[in-house]
C-alpha cells in the first residue's frame, strides 16, 4: 500500500504524478520542474511542517497529510516537522487579529498524538520526523538577524491579512514577522526538494525558496492545496472550533459529514478521500442523501477501517432514518449553563441564532431526555440531556 513498489525503485507513472499535481491543488511552484524531477525517478525529499496549536488534527490539515501520502506511495521521502517552536511564536497567516503566544509545554503537551494521528495515513517508519525546537533552540541573535535580513518589512505586510489589520488600527506584532522566516529556515535545515501548505501559507512556503537560496541550496518547489470549510462554511480551524478531527469517534465523524451542507460535497470528495475523480462525477451526479452517505463512509474508511465505517453507517440509518435516537451518534457539546446557541453555532449543528429561534417557534426542538418540546426566549439548559433539533440534528449537551 505505502512506499516503494517491488523493484525498490521511485514510482514515475505519468499519470499518478499528474493526478497528484492537480488533485485539490491551487498551485505549483515550479510545476513543470517538479514533474520533471517526479518523472525523472529520483527520490525527493517532501516537507511538511505542523504546529501543535491543539491537541488535534482536523480534515482540514489532514488535506495536505494525504499529499504526502500520494508521494509516500510514489516512494519519496517524508519529511514531518512538528513546530514546537514554530508553533510557539504562531503564524497568523489565515487570522484577522494577533495570535496569542502560546506556552511552550503547552505545545509539547499539543504534540504527544500527532505522530499517532499522522500515522492513520502515513507508514511512519519511513516518515522521517524532525522537532523544529532543536535548531531553533541553538540560533543566535546574529544568526536569527542575519535570516530575517532576507526580508523586508513591505513583503510582510503586503499580506492581504496583516494589511486589513494595520488598515484597521489593529496590533501586528515584531514576534509575527519572525513566523515566515521560522518555517523557511525548517526547509533549509531539512534541505526540502518540495514543501506541502495550504494557499494560505504562500508567503511562508517561498520564504524557504529564498532562505534556501541564501543557504547556497537549490530553492524547494511548492505545491498549494486549496483550503477546505469547515462545518459552519468558514475555513476548518482549531481555533475556530469547526473542524472534523480525526480522532473523532466513527460515529461522531460519519454524523459531523452528514450535517455538512450539500454544497461542500465535491470538496470534501476531492480534499479528503481519494475516491477516483471520474467516479466522484457519478456519484454526484445521483441522489444527494446516497452521495454524502458515501463521502461519510469514505472518511471514515480512511481513519477507522472500512468494516467500523460501515457499522457507523448502520447506525446513522437508525437512528436519523428510521427516527431512533441513539447518545452514542448524538454529537457531544460541550457548555456551561444557559443559552445553547453559541455553542450549537461552534459545532455547526445550526448557522445562526436566528436560525435556533425560528426552529424553537416551530417546535423543532425535543429535549430527548425528558421528552419535552422546547419553546420560549431566553432558552436556557442548565442540566446535561439529549435534543433533537429538527427531524436528523442529535446533540448531547454537557455541562462544564
Amino acid at each position: 500500500m505505502f512506499g516503494f513498489g517491488a523493484s525498490g525503485k521511485v514510482v514515475t507513472s505519468e499519470q499518478k504524478i499528474d493526478n497528484m499535481l492537480n488533485r485539490f491543488v491551487d498551485e505549483v511552484i515550479d510545476k513543470e520542474h517538479l514533474k520533471q524531477r517526479l518523472e525523472s525517478g529520483q527520490q525527493l525529499r517532501i516537507k511538511l511542517g505542523i504546529d501543535p496549536t491543539s491537541p488535534h488534527l482536523h480534515l482540514g490539515r489532514a488535506v495536505s497529510l494525504l499529499v504526502l501520502r500520494d508521494f509516500q506511495e510514489l516512494g519519496h521521502k517524508i519529511v514531518l516537522i512538528i513546530g514546537n517552536a514554530t508553533g510557539v511564536i504562531g503564524d497568523t497567516s489565515d487570522k484577522e487579529s494577533e495570535r496569542p503566544m502560546l506556552d511552550r509545554s503547552q505545545v509539547e503537551k499539543n504534540a504527544k498524538t500527532y505522530l499517532a494521528q499522522a500515522g492513520r495515513l502515513l507508514e511512519l517508519k519511513k516518515v522521517e520526523v524532525k522537532y523544529n525546537a532543536t535548531w531553533f533552540d541553538k540560533l543566535t541573535f546574529q544568526e536569527i538577524g542575519e535570516l530575517a535580513d532576507q526580508f523586508s518589512v513591505a513583503d510582510f505586510i503586503a499580506r492581504d491579512n496583516i494589511k486589513r489589520r494595520l488598515q484597521d488600527g489593529k496590533r501586528v506584532s515584531l514576534r509575527e514577522v519572525l513566523y515566515p522566516v521560522m518555517q523557511g529556515y525548517d526547509s533549509v535545515m531539512v534541505q526540502a526538494d518540495v514543501e506541502i501548505g495550504g494557499t494560505d501559507q504562500r508567503f511562508n512556503l517561498l520564504a524557504g525558496r529564498a532562505l534556501q537560496e541564501h543557504a547556497k541550496q537549490k530553492p524547494q518547489d511548492v505545491l498549494m492545496t486549496k483550503l477546505i470549510p469547515g462545518t459552519d462554511g468558514r475555513k476548518m480551524s482549531s481555533s475556530w472550533g469547526n473542524g472534523i478531527n480525526i480522532t473523532d469517534e466513527p460515529a461522531d465523524m460519519y454524523g459531523k459529514v452528514m450535517r455538512t451542507s450539500d454544497a461542500v460535497m465535491r470538496t470534501y470528495f476531492e480534499a479528503c478521500t481519494r475516491v477516483p475523480l471520474s467516479e466522484i462525477e457519478t456519484v454526484l451526479s445521483g441522489n444527494p442523501r446516497d452521495a454524502k452517505m458515501r463521502l461519510a463512509r469514505e472518511i471514515v474508511t480512511l481513519y477507522h477501517g472500512e468494516t467500523v465505517a460501515q457499522q457507523a453507517e448502520e447506525q446513522f440509518v437508525k437512528t436519523f432514518q428510521k427516527g431512533e435516537v441513539s447518545d452514542e451518534l448524538a454529537l457531544e457539546v460541550v457548555m456551561p449553563k444557559g443559552r445553547p446557541d453559541e455553542a450549537l453555532m461552534r459545532a455547526g449543528v445550526i448557522s445562526s441564532k436566528s436560525e435556533f429561534q425560528r426552529l424553537l417557534r416551530d417546535g423543532a426542538v425535543i429535549n430527548v431526555t425528558t421528552g419535552e418540546k422546547m419553546s420560549g426566549s431566553p432558552f436556557e439548559i442548565t442540566a446535561d440531556c439529549t435534543l433533537r433539533i429538527g427531524k436528523k440534528r442529535f446533540v448531547k449537551i454537557k455541562i462544564a
